[in-house]
């Protein structure tokens, strides 16, 4: 392992050992204690994170290769399932918006909530919409433009799973993610949901964080000489990075018989950086060609294979 505090280390690992077992059997208590969102940290404005899930929206459109016209036709009448939301349901609005039937959203911790702030980023959404997209924004609420009075369930559905999957079969046309697979604790398992949920012609999209989350403590990626269980007893259940690289989002594909129509890095760490690093990594990243070690999250989207 990489260090140069030996002391401040074994302190950092009493202290987040004993927080993952909070976590373990206390994790309602966590999340309100560590106020989790799911968008990371940041004082950002009602405003700028609604521009936030606009974006998100822009971007799995990009992944798609469709214009603004052909993404809404191609949404019509489709049934999208969105791993990890975070507290804000605010690419389901929008989804539902530009014509999705129906958005299930699922995740690991019960972060959805409605408080003064994501009250404001739902109207702001609202606020930016026109005409007939409007109006049907405004339909997700029970009642039909107020936020307070919480989500039709027909059309969004939140729910909350031990694991953070959907559990169902060949129900979704379009299955999304976005900073949500680098923390999900059985790949696999996920990747098998996803083939399972996942229509015969439908596509799934996710932008996958490779970076830290803020567990460096000197040097760029040097969280991932930690050895392996170390790492698990400190951030098991935590909703911590489980730090695999694309390799093994690749096995997982082909583990669980999904196709990879499309796989690109978004942002990369320079050679140099992982080269210093490379001689302490923990022993199961060690075989990771360099290029791919270097890479701080990507874009990947998966279909059936033919």
């Amino acid at each position: 392992m990489y260090t140069e505090n030996i002391k401040k280390d074994l302190l950092l690992f009493a202290k987040a050992t004993l927080s993952n077992q909070i976590a373990r059997f206390l994790p309602g208590f966590y999340v309100r204690i560590t106020a989790q969102t799911g968008r990371g940290e940041g004082d950002d404005s009602s405003d700028e994170i609604a521009e936030y899930f606009h974006q998100c929206c822009q971007d799995y459109r990009k992944q798609l290769g469709y214009d603004e016209a052909a993404f809404k036709a191609f949404l019509a009448d489709k049934a999208v399932l969105e791993y990890g939301p975070g507290d804000i349901l605010g690419v389901a609005l929008l989804l539902y918006a530009y014509g999705a039937t129906s958005i299930h959203c699922v995740d690991r911790f019960p972060l959805n909530k409605i408080s003064d702030k994501n009250r404001q980023v739902y109207l702001s959404l609202l606020n930016r919409l026109h005409g007939d997209e409007k109006q049907r924004a405004m339909t997700v609420f029970n009642i039909p433009g107020d936020p307070d009075s919480g989500f039709n369930s027909k059309l969004i559905e939140y729910s909350v799973k031990k694991n953070g999957l959907s559990g169902v079969t060949n129900a979704y046309d379009l299955i999304l993610s976005r900073a949500v697979l680098e923390h999900v604790n059985d790949l696999d398992a996920t990747f098998l949901d996803i083939k399972n949920a996942l229509k015969p012609t439908g596509k799934s999209i996710h932008k996958v964080d490779l970076k830290s989350h803020g567990l460096d403590r000197y040097r760029p990626f040097d969280f991932l000489t930690w050895s392996d269980t170390c790492y698990q007893l400190m951030y098991s259940h935590k909703g911590f990075p489980n730090r695999w690289r694309v390799d093994k989002y690749v096995q997982a594909a082909k583990n669980t018989g999904l196709a990879i129509a499309h796989l690109e890095p978004d942002q990369t760490l320079s050679l140099e950086k992982i080269d210093h690093i490379a001689p302490f990594l923990a022993k199961n990243f060690r075989n990771v060609p360099r290029e791919q070690l270097s890479w701080l999250s990507f874009w990947t989207v998966l279909e059936h294979v033919n």
